[in-house]
């Protein structure tokens, strides 16, 4: 069977009054567009008629596929399943209630057409409540775009086209399937932002609300740590290490001085101060050995899976084949080395 040229991955859960609505809306467009494609819907232990109903589609229809957890992982764990067994050079993820307009994807692989790695979908028109879901949205749009240094309006969409080189590289978990433009910037992937429209749910709920905000927040921190510091946690843990230590130092310092040439007892006349000095230079020390830590995990990170630096786009010339063969030969090589 040929290998198809887009995989469409839809997380589902629950959304039995849906799926027949979704697949038909979803391979009309494909089919219009006349390339071949499969369908991956990713059942995260649907307690309804959904997982049913999936397994009924793909007797009908081969291009489609089910994936069903053992339980219910969450969204960010269904796309990656999705995306470990999606066989298209392009790989295209949406919601599966409909929220998402599947006559929206052309625009998202023409984007990609013109030699962007991610065409990320921007709601640019939100029916959402005002207060429990587009200025929550908005707040953590504005600060992730700041963070990550990525111009994005809309990083909470799961509509998005990928290269499959990109999406392949990048290793999900907890809740960062929504910040993959910026995990990918570290590979220095080029993103574009594509309208896209925003209808409301025609039958149900979301399940998603205003409680999610405090996760996205510890969300925005983490990536804001893995953009600028992954590859180099000293420079993070021992830069505050050094300002908890050195604060803590000159503390002491002058609380010493101030007993040889005042006479002031350091306990009975500065105890709180003492003890303030010394827990900053002990959190100085203790954050100096975890970036230390850090700096020995990310080099066995690295060495142990043979993995580079760098992300190479092209190599352009007559010689690219034996180039990429030399470069082959030489991780070979460095494995083997590690393996004797």
């Amino acid at each position: 069977m040929p290998q198809p040229a887009v995989s469409v991955v839809i997380p589902v859960h629950n959304e039995e009054k849906h799926v027949h609505l979704l697949y038909e809306r979803l391979v009309g467009v494909l089919e219009s567009r006349r390339t071949r494609f499969e369908v991956l819907l990713v059942d995260d232990a649907s307690s309804d008629h959904t997982g049913e109903l999936l397994r009924k589609l793909t007797e009908i229809d081969s291009r489609v596929k089910v994936i069903r957890l053992r339980r219910n992982f969450g969204q960010t764990a269904a796309l990656a399943a999705g995306f470990e067994l999606a066989q298209g050079e392009v790989i295209v993820a949406m919601d599966g209630d409909l929220q998402h307009d599947p006559a929206d994807i052309p625009a998202l692989l023409d984007k990609l057409e013109e030699g962007y790695d991610i065409a990320s979908g921007w709601r640019k028109q939100r029916v959402d409540n005002l207060l429990t879901r587009r200025l929550p949205s908005w707040v953590a749009n504005w600060l992730m775009a700041r963070v990550s240094g990525v111009p994005l309006h809309d990083f909470g969409t799961t509509f998005k086209a990928y290269r499959r080189e990109i999406i392949k590289d990048i290793k999900l978990y907890g809740d960062l399937h929504r910040f993959i433009p910026a995990l990918a910037s570290l590979n220095g992937a080029q993103v574009a932002e594509v309208p896209i429209r925003n209808t409301a749910r025609p039958q149900g709920g979301s399940h998603y609300g205003i409680g999610r905000a405090l996760h996205v927040l510890f969300d925005i921190l983490t990536i804001r740590f893995l953009l600028r510091y992954f590859t180099r946690p000293m420079h993070f843990f021992g830069s505050v290490g050094l300002i908890c230590g050195g604060t803590g130092g000159l503390l002491l310092t002058g609380l010493v001085l101030d007993k040889y040439f005042r006479g002031h007892h350091m306990l009975a006349d500065h105890g709180p101060l003492m003890i303030a000095g010394a827990m900053l230079v002990l959190s100085g020390i203790q954050l100096l050995c975890t970036g230390l830590v850090g700096e020995v995990l990310i080099r066995t990170y690295f060495e142990s899976q043979n993995r580079p630096i760098y992300s190479i786009r092209e190599i352009i010339g007559q010689d690219n084949e034996h180039s990429l063969t030399a470069a082959n030969r030489s991780k070979s090589s460095h494995r083997q080395g590690q393996e004797h």
